[in-house]
């Protein structure tokens, strides 16, 4: 059997003795939540801690989905399944279906975390790439009060995130932005598993061409990929098949694949390739729809400020919260860790 070696357990009460707990033990000591990648980490010693602290009791602080005029903030601890069955997030940003749909299983999607999958910083994880495409911001806090990163700056490095020892992810924010859609296509090897390989897209429209676009790649390189020559070759143009394949032929182009028992990296550049075509294809017919839907009367921003029913919007710059994982087990990746501690 295996077993991880011991360790000390402290079950947190608030943020700010969680962060407290972080900054006295320091590199000793790990945040958990969902647990579904910590623990079989532990348990193959692949990691090993001499302290957990569970934060599963901060959820009034730090799970949450608050609707805002322009942006949407989402708290670390919310979990995967109420991210899929948010109607607001459905609204604004179907590319979060998308991906939860293909996330490991409902008993993972029931436990893992938002923060827990973005502190994992795995470069095959779905949510990163997600978060990658439609330009999140990350809020970290420690014990000198809070900074804000982007994706960009947030993952360092296969694994390595900006979040410090003593420091806890609390919030992620998406800033909305009218006419837009986007979508999110995976090829897998078998349902919830790890992507071979994944694009997202978002894409807004002026008229009928495309003011702005966003793509990002997951498990083509040491990060998920975001492409701004893609934003670029995108931008003032009309949508078409032609224009897609070209964004493609970027995307091919610009990623790092390697060859693994997933796939030769010529194979992860077809898919690459094939699935930005599909993801932008998708994003825009989704953008259409909608226009079409509201009608040239219709407001162009989400269907006003509010929280999700049963979570809590937090203070006006958004609660603090802490990383936890994505749970999944992936033989080239190793058991999934929840970035803060799951």
């Amino acid at each position: 059997m295996q077993v991880p070696a011991p360790f000390e357990y402290e079950r947190a009460t608030s943020v700010d003795q969680a962060i407290g707990l972080l900054d006295r033990l320091g590199d000793t000591a790990r945040l958990v939540a969902g647990g579904h990648s910590l623990l079989p980490m532990m348990k193959l010693r692949l990691a090993n801690f001499e302290y957990l602290i569970d934060i599963n009791d901060l959820s009034d602080e730090l799970a949450y989905i608050a609707v805002e005029q322009d942006l949407i903030r989402i708290g670390a601890l919310t979990r995967h399944r109420e991210l899929l069955e948010s109607a607001a997030l459905a609204r604004t940003f179907p590319i979060f279906a998308d991906a939860e749909r293909v996330i490991a299983d409902p008993v993972v999607r029931n436990r893992g975390t938002l923060g827990g999958s973005l502190c994992q910083a795995d470069p095959s994880e779905d949510l990163s790439a997600v978060c990658t495409t439609l330009g999140a911001s990350c809020v970290i806090q420690g014990g000198d009060g809070r900074r804000v990163v982007t994706m960009e700056e947030f993952h360092r490095g296969p694994y390595e995130t900006a979040v410090g020892d003593a420091e806890m992810l609390v919030e992620v924010r998406f800033p909305v932005r009218p006419n837009g859609s986007s979508a999110y296509e995976k090829v897998e090897r078998r349902a919830g598993d790890w992507a071979v390989v994944s694009a997202g897209a978002a894409v807004w429209l002026d008229g009928v061409v495309i003011s702005d676009a966003r793509v990002g790649l997951a498990a083509v390189g040491p990060n998920t990929t975001g492409l701004p020559e893609i934003s670029r070759a995108l931008r003032a143009r009309l949508p078409s098949e032609e224009l897609y394949a070209q964004a493609g032929t970027l995307a091919a182009a610009s990623c790092e694949p390697v060859t693994d028992r997933r796939g030769s990296a010529e194979y992860k550049r077809h898919l690459a390739k094939e699935l930005t075509v599909r993801a932008l294809r998708r994003s825009v017919a989704r953008a259409r729809a909608d226009r079409a839907a509201r009608g040239p009367e219709a407001a162009e921003t989400p269907e006003g400020p509010g929280t999700e029913p049963g979570t809590w919007s937090g203070p006006p710059s958004g609660p603090p919260s802490s990383p936890q994982s994505d749970p999944r087990s992936s033989p080239q990746s190793g058991p999934r860790s929840d970035g803060q501690g799951d």
